[in-house]
């Protein structure tokens, strides 16, 4: 049977276990306008293939210790460790080659390393129920997605709430995403400059993630400028341009640097002279075989589960018979098991793997009552700001797993 709440007496306030856990799910009834606030602001993906992706009928409640003592100090901390590992990778061709990084682009991503190029956002993602330390299952350091629900909608929603009693005065949020992000991108560059944003123009969340990020871009000051990532070009010099030919001197793009390090005009990054954001050497930290890397160098940390490439028989047979195989670049759960003695449970095909695959120790997702949160911990520059949570009814978080606002009571 599994843990949490049985149905027939499931409570509003629901914990994953027993005990005096801070964390806690509360059934709530839901803004009696919310899908035409969505609407208003812009929020057009609040349902995905006609399942609810924004799901305000619950929301989870932690302590301001709780937040500050077990995620956002954690997550400051991972991300030195991650940044003491991009130091070590971008000058190794060993590691470079565990990392599975293509031969021919590993200087693109040394140079961006020692250029000290800036990052602009990365999310951890943890596994985290109130009962210690948050585990880290991955960091998505190159491209993750919920920025909008997480830096305005669920903010939002507590303001709604506190305004209609629901929540009292005092309530707040682990939430100062949005302020970071204007003063970061102020930080970056210069007021008046340009910055192209690409993406895929037809995918309708990628689309409306990067036109808050382009608003983001004016509330700084700078000057953006939309191009469909296919229609991006090559001048004479090997400059990348749009499609009015204008030079691409910096851009954000919201498709992922395992790709772009493989496409046929990889080998135009090295005359781009581009800045991009995210930097080329977030490929290392974007790439589920850093765990295995972080492990070996923080053996027992209490915020790492330990982790071996899934070709290092040794070290995986010292996990043990728990674990969960990750490729390197698997994303919303795709070609992902999870192994549990005799028992086994899969992710979606997504046709992962070639690259190779990662053994990390079993870390369940809590249970509230049938509802398995994964928590998002964003961190913008080099500072933990925001937190988010997914979260889905079975043990793999999916694509169209639900996003949940959260509130520190």
């Amino acid at each position: 049977m599994p843990r949490g709440c049985p149905a027939a007496i499931r409570p509003a306030r629901c914990r994953a276990n027993k005990g005096p856990l801070d964390m806690e799910r509360i059934a709530v009834a839901e803004r009696s306008d919310w899908l035409a606030t969505a609407e208003r602001m812009g929020f057009t993906f609040h349902h995905l293939d006609g399942a609810r992706y924004w799901d305000e009928r619950a929301y989870y409640r932690f302590s301001l210790d709780e937040v500050e003592e077990r995620i956002e100090g954690p997550s400051g901390e991972l991300h030195a460790m991650c940044l003491d590992l991009v130091n070590e990778a971008a000058t190794s061709e060993a590691l470079m080659q565990r990392l599975a990084i293509p031969d021919a682009q590993r200087d693109v991503i040394a140079r961006s390393w020692a250029a000290r190029a800036p990052t602009l956002y990365g999310r951890f993602d943890f596994s985290y129920g109130g009962d210690g330390p948050a585990k880290l299952l991955e960091y998505n350091a190159d491209t993750p997605t919920s920025i909008f629900e997480t830096a305005l909608f669920q903010w939002q929603w507590l303001e709604d709430m506190i305004a209609s009693g629901a929540l009292p005065a005092a309530a707040d949020q682990f939430n100062r995403l949005h302020d970071a992000l204007i003063d970061r991108m102020r930080q970056i560059l210069t007021p008046g400059s340009l910055l192209h944003f690409a993406s895929d123009a037809e995918h309708q969340e990628d689309r409306q993630t990067v036109r808050y990020l382009e608003d983001v871009a004016r509330q700084a000051g700078l000057d953006p400028q939309f191009v469909a990532v296919e229609r991006i070009g090559v001048d004479g010099d090997g400059r990348f341009v749009d499609e009015d030919g204008t030079i691409i001197a910096a851009i954000f793009k919201l498709y992922p640097w395992e790709d772009m390090l493989r496409e046929p005009y990889a080998a135009h990054l090295t005359t781009a002279r581009a800045l991009f954001l995210e930097p080329a050497w977030k490929a290392i930290l974007s790439n589920k075989a850093m765990l295995p890397l972080l492990w070996e160098r923080h053996r027992g940390h209490p915020n790492l589960l330990p982790a071996a490439f899934a070709d290092d028989a040794a070290t995986v047979a010292e996990i043990g018979p728990r674990y969960a195989r990750k490729p390197f670049f698997s994303r919303e759960g795709w070609d992902i098991e999870l192994v549990d003695g005799e028992r086994v449970e899969r992710g979606p095909e997504g046709g992962y793997g070639e690259e190779g695959a990662i053994v990390q120790a079993l870390a369940p997702l809590p249970d509230f009552g049938g509802h398995r949160p994964v928590i998002g911990s964003w961190i913008v520059g080099d500072a933990p700001v925001a937190m988010s949570i997914r979260e889905d009814d079975v043990a793999i978080t999916r694509d169209l797993a639900r996003f949940i606002p959260h509130a520190i009571v």
